[in-house]
């Protein structure tokens, strides 16, 4: 079972930029959906961004043109570049993970699909 290790949220003001990243261990061996949730208090968790090594990325709407989803392959890390942050952007941003059997070439979207969770990074914009 692969293991998630998020880090580099924090706080800045509108408009400004965070750089999140996800690290990997464990099952090197398979190939994974990857990808980013956010969630905020008394609200319904909400996919941001999704991908993985050969696969299709994805964004959720909200985050297009702001947010860059990369990946590190030697480094088994996933990066989220926030960026023009917006105040309804906070929240904890988790980072996610589960094997991709597919043939489509594209990543599940609802977290549901997801089998492995780090235990989430605090996103906090003000105006």
């Amino acid at each position: 079972q692969v293991r998630l290790m998020e880090s580099g949220g924090g706080s800045v003001q509108s408009g400004g930029s965070l750089r999140l990243s996800c690290t990997a261990s464990g099952d090197n061996g398979a190939t994974y959906c990857m990808g980013w949730f956010r969630q905020a208090p008394g609200k319904e968790r909400q996919g941001v961004a999704t991908s993985g090594k050969g696969l299709e990325t994805s964004y959720a709407h909200f985050v297009v043109g702001r947010f860059i989803l990369s990946q590190d392959n030697s480094k088994n890390t996933m990066f989220l570049q926030m960026n023009s942050l917006k105040p309804e952007d906070t929240g904890m941003y988790f980072c996610a993970a589960y094997r991709y059997h597919g043939q489509s070439g594209m990543c599940a979207t609802d977290g549901n699909f997801y089998t492995a969770w780090g235990q989430g990074t605090q996103v906090t914009v003000s105006t």
